[in-house]
């Protein structure tokens, strides 16, 4: 069933072939090449034109205009606005420093101010030039789709000195997409099988050429539209903002280059059968494995199978290895565009069972509805981020789910039942590079501490009375972790670049890792130890680094929950 279906027309060509005037300069959601061919557009009509990106106009604007050779140092006076975080500018300047790295920058908060924001920028070159200049920063004040008031980067247009707005066709695409999810008949949850959200866009990706950094319009798209819809359809359910147990269905947003900006919404059924098959070696693998082999690893592990069934159908597939030693529950997969915890997970458990005595039990791919949608976005946007993979079929996060059909969650129950265990191993990722929603207030809201990368880190959740061996447990753990080759360099160089362009990452420093330590009573085993690796995008030597430090954290934790003194360990479960 089609609910939407349109083409719209390339505003940057339409203003080069159309418009009138002396000099004229726009800010849209356009690539290079694209902005590049208006400019020749615009020329050859006789009219100077600057074609420039609404999307993070000050590095690009450092990038394309700004003289940078020979630049020393350069002093930028973010601007403030109160509809805006008081950092968001700062981080909109991501990654800069990491782009100019001979130039030192000073970032300067500037005065709140309604108006268009500006960056001020003062340039310092070795040739003793001093030059200042500004940045435009166009935006605009507006409601989300989740009922909030927020300020959005947007279109705009000065001819001949006059400003005003201009609705680019990417806005009009996502605002009308949205508009017409929210005018449909619903019913009730879940609302669908599949919302099917079918976009071309003729926009490129941008390798920055820093890290996994690149300017992705597309990507962009797709969680917007994806976490737009999330908080759509809360408020027709009337749940809390960012409830995790919301059933809407299955939202898939797939957005990928085409040679113009077209929609499709449509519902679908669920995918039952998509399956991958492609074998790697498990010690090197360069990037996710794929379904099949997962399930053939898991068989190969000696012990008991266990099994869990999905929304869609799918087999999941779990193994007891029953020892005298403590037990460990290990999971990965939960959140299925996080990849590297399931091959961790993987090589972890088979060193394992070549331990006498050692207890687990292992469920490397907890989500695989998820992962078949991830394997499919994979195949034409491999270094996109693809949340709309991360939640269930239900369009859920497993972890959350309440009620008498538990599905995926259905896994970690008879994983529990077979091991009376004290400690989970729950091992997840995040983005590798930064991750933005431009037309909803550009910070991802509910995510705000995910929004780049700050290296490996480790989250510890206990039970009341169990801080004592939950801290003891992570500090032999991350000091076991300095002993991975090139992570603890790893840690240092992103969190550096973090605390530039977003403070403090707000994290205790255990052994040169950043970790935190809470109380948090709502897990069925007394300590969780949570994983967080920024993977989510990353391939080849970068993926093989965070599945080896998956894998380590899985062994270190294990050993270091044998070696906790039987005084220290609260009785479980409690009294």
């Amino acid at each position: 069933m089609i609910l939407f279906e349109r083409t719209f027309a390339a505003t940057l060509q339409h203003l080069s072939e159309t418009l009138s005037g002396r000099m004229v300069d726009t800010w849209t959601f356009d690539d290079a090449a694209t902005r590049g061919a208006a400019e020749a557009g615009f020329a050859a009509r006789g009219i100077a034109a600057r074609c420039r990106s609404a999307y993070k106009p000050l590095v690009l604007a450092f990038r394309d205009e700004i003289e940078t050779a020979g630049l020393l140092r350069s002093r930028i006076v973010w601007p403030r606005h109160p509809n805006a975080g008081p950092r968001r500018f700062l981080l909109e300047s991501y990654p800069l420093t990491a782009l100019f790295p001979d130039v030192s920058f000073e970032f300067v908060e500037g005065p709140e101010s309604t108006y268009q924001p500006v960056y001020s920028v003062k340039l310092t070159y070795a040739d003793g030039r001093e030059i200042d200049t500004s940045v435009l920063a166009p935006n605009r004040v507006h409601q989300d789709y989740g009922g909030n008031t927020v300020l959005s980067p947007s279109g705009w247009l000065v001819v001949d000195g006059v400003g005003a707005a201009l609705e680019t066709e990417y806005e009009q695409l996502f605002h009308q997409t949205m508009k017409a999810i929210g005018k449909a008949s619903w019913d009730k949850e879940p609302f669908f099988e599949v919302l099917n959200i079918d976009v071309t866009l003729p926009v490129a990706d941008e390798d920055l050429g820093v890290g996994d950094e690149v300017l992705s319009l597309r990507e962009a798209l797709h969680e917007d539209i994806y976490f737009s819809a999330l908080e759509l359809f809360g408020r027709l359910a009337g749940r809390q903002a960012g409830a995790r147990d919301l059933q809407p269905g299955q939202i898939v947003p797939d957005i990928r280059f085409g040679d113009a900006a077209i929609v499709r919404v449509e519902l679908l059924s669920h995918d039952c059968v998509s399956t991958s098959d492609y074998l790697q070696d498990l010690d090197t693998a360069a990037g996710p494995l794929s379904q099949a082999q997962i399930a053939a690893e898991v068989a190969r592990i000696p012990g008991q199978p266990f099994s869990a069934r999905s929304v869609a159908g799918r087999d999941i597939s779990g193994v007891f290895h029953p020892g005298s030693e403590r037990g460990v529950i290990i999971s990965a997969g939960q959140h299925a565009n996080e990849t590297t915890a399931p091959v961790g997970t993987l090589r972890a458990a088979q060193r394992l069972a070549a331990q006498p005595g050692a207890s687990f039990t292992l469920c490397p791919l907890e989500n695989p509805d998820g992962y078949a949608l991830h394997q499919r976005l994979m195949e034409t946007n491999p270094r996109h981020m693809h949340h709309a993979a991360r939640y269930t079929a239900l369009g859920d996060d497993l972890e959350y789910r309440t009620g008498a059909e538990l599905y995926e969650q259905g896994i970690r129950v008879e994983a529990e039942a077979l091991l009376p265990a004290l400690l989970h191993l729950n091992l997840h990722g995040y983005p590798a590079h930064e991750w933005t929603r431009p037309l909803s207030g550009y910070v991802p809201r509910g995510f705000e501490v995910w929004t780049i990368p700050k290296g490996f880190f480790l989250l510890m959740r206990h039970a009341q009375g169990w801080d004592r061996p939950a801290r003891q447990l992570m500090s032999d753990v991350t000091e076991q972790l300095n002993a991975v080759p090139g992570l603890r360099e790893f840690n240092d160089r992103q969190i550096a670049l973090f605390e530039r362009h977003a403070g403090e990452t707000g994290f205790e420093i255990l052994n040169g890792f950043p970790v935190r330590i809470s109380q948090d009573d709502r897990h069925r085993l007394p300590m969780t130890l949570i994983t967080e690796y920024p993977d989510e995008t990353v391939s080849g030597d970068a993926f093989r680094a965070g599945h080896e430090a998956q894998m380590a954290t899985v062994l270190a934790a294990y050993a270091a929950l044998q070696d906790l003194p039987d005084e220290i360990l609260p009785s479980w479960p409690a009294a």
